[in-house]
């Protein structure tokens, strides 16, 4: 807002007509600015209250439509506990290690999908692009010899190729992200078929890279119990600091006690998650990849200035050209950010079942990417969501589909439910929305 603002730090002298000048003079006035209570921040009143104050917050946030990940944090207990009570194994250590790495390959797309919604705009070419970065890899490193690292290399420089093809066209030519995307899905998936040749399909050789990325995992229990251990300290490093900073600046600040409560919430769900990792093999180092990239691409958006141009871009694309954001250069780098985790996801996909073929990219994966952003609690309006959406989501698609595949379900089932639960994602998005307007938080 501009300057003209009451309460913008500028004092507003007026002068007053000398028949309604207080008696005294000017100066008898200044005893009653002098006793006007100062505004206080009200997360310090909360914070004050105790759990009192919490659960009014809770209360507030819930019919004002802020509710965070809540909803697919409840979904997702009741699909485990729903398939739990239906079939043991499917809380089995065994079970849910392989879910997790399963996960990891759906999990990048998604990561990357997420930038792109946080614009308010969607990529329809995730999928063929993975399919497409994944035969890249496959043909140089097989077929033709070439070093591993450099096959690696060429694939991810592959993937962020695409991206800054599809912004051009989006953000500098003008064409809509939708039908950009739609004609990049059918023109990547043509290319990957070009490239994979008559052959049709390329098997990788099980000792590459990206195959051992995907398949080694720490039988150590040291191991799981330790990368538990950092991520707790990490966070509880970066909010001591955070509330540090905030206190310098004199701007409010969490108080130790919440620091200590959310550090303890997160410790017991690292140590959980290691123990029932350290129960079956140990901890996949695809899922500690996965984790990492969702940690750095988190930081990218909460911590930095490129980050806080994401936000305001989707948040309203006007205020931030009038801001001095550089639009069209935010716009290419988020899809060029978005096709180089399709291509990391796409060779996740390739060593889980250690092939490129003509199918690479296809099927659902393309659906299951958008809804485990948006299950996971990423806005489709723009301007709201985080790298966790991409986990949380693709663990509720990962935990559908491995209950029902327990049960004997056919495929179409899976569809529907899936197709269902991503409907009532948007249908809270939208109505947590139009809550929030009316309670003019939005």
């Amino acid at each position: 807002m501009s300057g003209n603002m009451p309460g913008d730090g500028q004092e507003r002298h007026h002068p007053l007509p000398e028949d309604n000048m207080p008696k005294g003079g000017v100066n008898a006035a200044v005893p009653v600015a002098a006793e006007a209570t100062p505004a206080v921040d009200p997360r310090l009143i909360v914070r004050q209250e105790g759990v009192k104050g919490y659960l009014g917050e809770f209360k507030r946030r819930l019919s004002s439509g802020e509710l965070g990940s809540l909803p697919v944090v409840v979904a997702l207990i009741v699909i485990w506990a729903v398939f739990g009570s239906l079939n043991s194994s499917f809380l089995s250590a065994q079970n849910l290690s392989n879910l997790s790495q399963q996960i990891v390959g759906t999990g990048m797309i998604a990561i990357g999908v997420v930038f792109v919604l946080l614009l308010g705009e969607i990529d329809l070419s995730v999928g063929s692009v993975s399919g497409l970065c994944a035969a890249i890899f496959a043909v140089m490193n097989v077929t033709h010899g070439v070093n591993q690292w450099v096959a690696l290399l060429s694939a991810l420089v592959g993937g962020a190729l695409v991206g800054l093809i599809q912004g051009f066209f989006f953000a500098k030519v003008g064409v809509p992200a939708f039908v950009v995307t739609l004609a990049g899905n059918l023109g990547w998936n043509g290319l990957m078929l070009q490239i994979l040749g008559s052959q049709g399909t390329v098997n990788l050789s099980g000792t590459d890279i990206v195959s051992r990325l995907y398949s080694t995992i720490y039988g150590q229990q040291i191991a799981a119990y330790g990368v538990a251990v950092v991520g707790v300290l990490l966070f509880l490093g970066a909010s001591l600091l955070d509330t540090r900073r905030r206190k310098a600046a004199g701007i409010p600040s969490r108080p130790v006690s919440d620091i200590a409560l959310r550090t303890g919430l997160l410790a017991v769900v690292a140590f959980l998650a290691a123990y029932t990792l350290n129960q079956y093999k140990g901890l996949p180092l695809a899922l500690l990849v996965f984790l990492i990239f969702i940690v750095v691409l988190e930081w990218v958006l909460r911590r930095t200035p490129y980050g806080r141009q994401v936000f305001a871009l989707g948040g309203n694309i006007e205020g931030a050209r009038r801001a001095g954001i550089n639009v069209s250069m935010v716009r290419i780098t988020v899809f060029m950010i978005c096709s180089t985790m399709a291509a990391i996801g796409g060779l996740f996909l390739a060593a889980q079942i250690q092939s490129a073929s003509q199918t690479s990219g296809g099927g659902n994966l393309l659906m299951n990417a958008i809804a485990a952003a948006v299950i996971g609690g990423t806005s489709l309006f723009g301007g709201r969501g985080s790298t966790w959406s991409a986990l949380l989501g693709a663990l509720v698609i990962g935990s559908i589909q491995s209950g029902m595949n327990i049960q004997g379900l056919s495929n179409a089932i899976q569809f529907m439910i899936t197709g269902a639960v991503l409907l009532a994602a948007v249908v809270i998005d939208s109505l947590a929305r139009r809550t929030q307007k009316a309670a003019g938080r939005a």
